[in-house]
């Protein structure tokens, strides 16, 4: 057989063995990863006294996202309208996801807080990709305090980090011409 035909057939195989785990990873999440995730976030939730709440969202057949959210409230901050006219501007309090990714593997993200119409959220940051069987039990703990850990450095924010971009230069630029 010539050598190109079997770095093909190899290409190929790996190829077929890809599709076939991304049915496999898909069926685990179905058949017992979801559910392992929701009780294992649950009891954390309930352990901590974290004041979150655990959602799914299943729009779409093999997307599935199990979030846990901290909700919104009013930042504190408002926008006068007139003299006896406020509009709140709402906290977004930050999310943990677990979702499916197109392959069925689960992507773990931190959603960080912001506040609407008060400069751009940060982009999520991404803890890590797993096959469902490399996402055990030890990990949960450790994402729920990378969590915490991060939206706590957000709440507590200050010049310790110059790359941030956030306050009054930033979300209110000057108009004038000059």
């Amino acid at each position: 057989m010539d050598t190109h035909l079997v770095n093909l057939n190899r290409k190929v195989a790996q190829y077929k063995e890809v599709l076939q785990n991304t049915e496999n990873y898909r069926a685990a999440w179905n058949d017992e990863l979801k559910e392992t995730i929701i009780n294992k976030l649950q009891e954390l939730i309930n352990v901590t006294g974290l004041g979150a709440k655990l959602e799914t969202k299943g729009d779409m057949e093999n997307l599935q996202a199990i979030v846990i959210s901290l909700g919104e409230s009013k930042s504190g901050m408002y926008q006068k309208l007139g003299d006896d006219i406020k509009r709140h501007l709402i906290k977004h309090n930050g999310s943990l996801i677990y979702q499916q990714l197109f392959n069925g593997k689960v992507i773990v993200m931190i959603q960080y807080p912001y506040i609407e119409n008060y400069g751009e959220p940060n982009p999520p940051k991404t803890i890590a990709i797993y096959r469902p069987e490399e996402l055990r039990d030890p990990y949960f703990v450790r994402h729920m305090e990378e969590f915490v850990q991060e939206i706590t450095k957000w709440e507590d924010y200050d010049d310790d980090e110059p790359n941030k971009k956030i306050g009054f230069n930033f979300n209110f630029q000057n108009t004038e011409e000059g």
